[in-house]
């Protein structure tokens, strides 16, 4: 037993020295990933996948190029979208496991002080959209997987790099769509993430575009119109109100807190002389793993009909003068719950996390909601761990000067590294 022990720290050692050895291109591999923009919205995604199928070709990895057909991308709202398999067999028996990273990511905005495409690194920092979330991940699964087969050279087991391209619209295109045509079905998981912690729970998500249509009308005689915009003020008073009585609602899940309901977008009006006719919102409910999302979705439905009532009851509105309301889904993700299987995943990135940053990585929840649900709704043990600071406020994911910190990257890369050692043992 002592000389196995010895055997597998010395493994762990060599992989460690291999990581370090081929951090420069590492790094360089990184800043390609950035330098491909993702937007998503507009999601043209194809150009990166084929530049990210290139590069690791080099590595001697083929990829599987999985096409989405153009008519399903254009209806779900999005150019192109070509999700790639790598699979690497090292033999019979064992399990395979897969590593997930997204690439689409949340166009740049506005208040960047760098090229959000330029990939620059100052003070040991990695500057770009999808720099943290989660290109960062295409390089550390990616050079894990390397380590593990230069230096381990597993005889059993098989790994998949699952790269994909629908993150940020929910995954039904990416790993759903994967899933779903019977492409994959590995036995464990790992899904991009951070370093400091073992994600093995998060939030589900419900989006909803609301329309408000009331009747438009020349702003010097605003009472022969009905004002959509004042119809939407009582709606955005009622929704924000249900933020109060959410506080009340707490998860027992460690890292996650209560539910949250959230504003993201409002349009609406012709112009500055004309009482708006219509406004359009859309609103992003965060659902913690104890809520039914039947219930939640209901019971928003409800607040949105309330208040539309009162505003023309209030006004005197009736018949073809009272405000109306379209309400459309965009989105239903449900909340990750953990497997009973997904202890070999914990046990192992905590045992390296802790050997690697000094401290055990702790098994929590996480308000975000991801495509890992996907994997576990079918029966496929998951959780959440790569490159990344302790917080999303560190990281500045979706927001202007996105960073990596470095050193974090190569420390990832290394308990992944390690971690697949003992999952494919």
């Amino acid at each position: 037993m002592t000389n196995m022990n010895q055997d597998k720290q010395a493994t762990y050692a060599a992989i460690d020295a291999w990581i370090d050895q081929h951090f420069d291109e590492e790094v360089k591999f990184l800043q390609a990933m950035v330098q491909v923009p993702t937007d998503t919205p507009p999601g043209n995604n194809a150009p990166h996948a084929e530049r990210t199928a290139d590069l690791i070709k080099g590595f001697g990895f083929d990829a599987e190029k999985h096409v989405v057909p153009e008519a399903d991308v254009k209806a779900y709202g999005m150019e192109s979208i070509t999700n790639l398999i790598v699979r690497r067999q090292y033999g019979d028996g064992g399990k395979t496991i897969a590593l997930n990273a997204h690439g689409d990511v949340v166009p740049p905005g506005e208040g960047w002080s760098k090229d959000p495409y330029g990939a620059e690194i100052e003070d040991g920092k990695l500057y770009g959209r999808a720099a943290a979330v989660s290109k960062s991940d295409f390089a550390s699964f990616t050079f894990a997987v390397r380590a593990l087969e230069a230096v381990a050279k597993p005889s059993k087991g098989a790994v998949e790099l699952h790269y994909t391209y629908d993150e940020e619209f929910g995954g039904i295109m990416g790993p759903g769509w994967l899933l779903e045509k019977g492409l994959t079905k590995p036995d464990l998981m790992i899904a991009a993430g951070f370093s400091y912690e073992v994600v093995t729970a998060h939030n589900g998500c419900l989006q909803m575009e609301i329309t408000v249509q009331g009747k438009m009308a020349h702003a010097a005689v605003p009472h022969t119109g009905v004002d959509a915009l004042q119809a939407t003020a009582v709606l955005l008073t009622a929704l924000y109100g249900e933020n109060v009585k959410y506080k009340q609602i707490t998860s027992q899940v460690p890292g996650i807190k209560h539910p949250y309901l959230n504003v993201g977008r409002i349009d609406g009006g012709t112009n500055t002389n004309v009482v708006p006719g219509k406004v359009m919102l859309k609103i992003d409910r965060r659902m913690i793993p104890e809520e039914n999302p039947v219930e939640v979705e209901a019971s928003i439905r409800a607040v949105i009909a309330k208040a539309i009532e009162d505003f023309n009851t209030q006004g005197g509105y009736t018949g073809e003068d009272a405000v109306r309301v379209d309400i459309k889904r965009l989105l239903l993700a449900n909340a990750m719950t953990p497997l009973d299987g997904n202890k070999p995943l914990v046990d192992a990135i905590q045992k390296h996390g802790e050997a690697i940053f000094g401290e055990v990585p702790p098994a929590v929840g996480t308000p975000l909601y991801t495509d890992v649900r996907l994997y576990v709704e079918r029966g496929i043990p998951g959780v959440i761990y790569g490159a990344g600071p302790r917080t999303v406020l560190e990281s500045h994911a979706k927001r202007s000067d996105e960073r990596l910190v470095l050193e974090d990257l190569r420390r990832a890369t290394k308990v992944v590294a390690r971690s697949l050692v003992d999952l494919t043992a």
